[in-house]
């Protein structure tokens, strides 16, 4: 048990899925796994394990932001030796993205100082793990949707009214989301796998959005990449 998740030794599988919400974890609990049960429900933020198709698997809800899901990824992997992390969550599209868009994280830049604070100052590169990307990328082309892959940037700010917007873009950055780089950085630091496939839920121009409903259950694409990248 770790001070944000009641999970006793043993209930969590080594590999997990990470939504920042909560009950985005339990849709995803009740619908892909087998037999699921809720080992956590400390502040609500909700935690499954189940199997899907023979294998465990769990399912942890992180919350919005690197400082949240740097909690529940840190304690994941410290105390509770998970091997495989995978965000699949929400974001913001640059063009040449399009809405439902699913797009599978290779990098994750990020304007937040936490890293530099982490690192005594150095500008560190958070990355996916090679081996799950490559089983997220030939998923998706299996399954014929629209994915990209490439870098996306996590903010510390939701409602940003600085020019960061233009920059990201004049970068290539696909998608704006919250988390990836820090779940990136803490599996490089614990030398464990992590993985972000996210799905475009807002066009970052205001173009097009989802429903709450939507963003809440009905982005299952990304949930099957996931598990196949998990594999």
């Amino acid at each position: 048990m770790s001070v944000h998740i009641s999970a006793e030794p043993g209930q969590i599988a080594k590999t997990i899925l990470l939504p920042g919400d909560p009950l985005r974890a339990k849709w995803i609990a009740e619908t892909f796994l087998e037999n699921p049960v809720c080992y956590s429900s400390v502040r609500n933020m909700l935690g499954f394990t189940g199997t899907y198709q023979g294998r465990e698997i769990s399912v942890q809800g992180t919350g919005m932001g690197a400082p949240s899901i740097g909690i529940y990824a840190h304690e994941l992997f410290e105390q509770y030796g998970v091997e495989k992390a995978i965000r699949v969550g929400t974001s913001g599209g640059l063009a040449p993205t399009k809405l439902r868009d699913v797009v599978i994280a290779m990098t994750a830049s990020t304007d937040s100082n936490i890293n530099r604070r982490a690192t005594n100052g150095l500008d560190f590169a958070p990355s996916a793990n090679y081996e799950m990307l490559e089983k997220a990328v030939a998923k998706a082309r299996q399954m014929q949707i629209n994915f990209h892959v490439g870098g996306i940037a996590s903010g510390d700010l939701f409602y940003d009214a600085t020019d960061s917007l233009e920059q990201w873009k004049r970068y290539g950055i696909l998608a704006l989301e919250m988390e990836t780089n820090q779940l990136y950085t803490l599996a490089a630091r614990f030398g464990r796998k992590a993985l972000s496939v996210v799905t475009v839920s807002d066009m970052m121009d205001g173009s097009a959005q989802t429903s709450s409903e939507e963003r809440e259950s009905g982005f299952r694409d990304m949930v099957e990449i996931a598990l196949a990248a998990s594999q």
